[in-house]
């Protein structure tokens, strides 16, 4: 099976699991589910899930590594419908749909990111409660990397350096925590559930393939803002330079910003090849997501 054609099955699949996992739009509060429903529902390309399942295929086991592919969406999920907040960064679109708060309302849709926050570790508890060991790791990973010091983090930190002048130490935090911290975390929940999981050598380098990896994503995300239209990105284009963010484009220019992007996907795959393993996936899908147009 060629590489598109397994991306495109992992997706359909973790499209019908999220569809099981979510609360039915009929169960009341209805709107509520709806609303959760809505964002979840509106397509996107569940990359950190499918990293979640490429780094379990890395050295793979019978344990369902699915759960966690799910938990990880829930808390992507909920943090797009928070960041497009009017108070946050106030996007009427995101994955070609209104966002939450502009399809329902701001309450609605701060009620529905609440909800899919404790629903992530309501599906890691249930899963993997025949092994407690891994589904306290999973647990401990994605609670640490949701938290104060890495994905809210580095939202606040976003927030603070609306309208100053570019600052490399700051934007490096933001992608590292924003950005990088989920990416990350989903290599090292996938591999953890897999066979070598708990050889902490192995962890702490696909960790590392993580970082690497979502500090060039977040790089292409820069360019794509400034180079693709509203239609194209599924999200209002020219957005983080409407509203004065510091971005690697507005720090260093398109042409740093595309070599960036290509030193840390190389940074990923070498690290990536000392971790061992079938990663054959894994490395096509970080080409993939270098190559995302821009």
């Amino acid at each position: 099976m060629n590489f598109q054609q397994k991306l495109k099955n992992w997706q359909d699949l973790l499209n019908l699991r999220l569809e099981q996992a979510l609360p039915a739009s009929s169960v009341q509060p209805e709107v509520l589910h709806q609303a959760m429903r809505h964002s979840m529902n509106a397509g996107g390309k569940r990359l950190r899930p499918v990293l979640v399942l490429a780094a379990h295929e890395i050295f793979p086991n019978p344990v369902d590594p699915l759960p966690a592919a799910i938990a990880i969406e829930c808390i992507h999920t909920y943090s797009l419908i928070h960041d497009d907040l009017p108070a946050m960064d106030n996007s009427d679109l995101r994955r070609g749909e209104p966002s939450c708060h502009k399809a329902f309302d701001e309450a609605t849709a701060i009620l529905a990111g609440d909800a899919l926050q404790p629903l992530a570790f309501e599906i890691l508890a249930n899963a993997y409660a025949g092994d407690p060991q891994l589904g306290l790791d999973l647990v401990c990973m994605l609670s640490r990397t949701a938290g104060s010091q890495k994905l809210v983090g580095g939202q606040m930190q976003d927030l603070l350096s609306e309208g100053n002048d570019p600052d490399e130490e700051s934007l490096s935090y933001i992608h590292s925590n924003k950005t990088a911290a989920m990416i990350e975390a989903s290599l090292q929940m996938g591999f953890r559930v897999g066979k070598e999981g708990r050889n902490s050598k192995k962890l702490t380098q696909i960790g590392r393939v993580g970082h690497s990896l979502g500090l060039a994503f977040q790089a292409v995300d820069d360019l794509l803002d400034v180079t693709q239209t509203t239609a194209q990105l599924g999200k209002d284009a020219h957005h983080d330079s409407e509203n004065g963010k510091i971005t690697w484009v507005s720090l260093k220019g398109e042409n740093e910003a595309r070599l960036l992007a290509a030193q840390h996907t190389e940074n990923a795959l070498q690290t990536l090849n000392a971790v061992g393993g079938d990663c054959q996936f894994l490395q096509d899908l970080i080409q993939y997501m270098l190559n995302r147009e821009f």
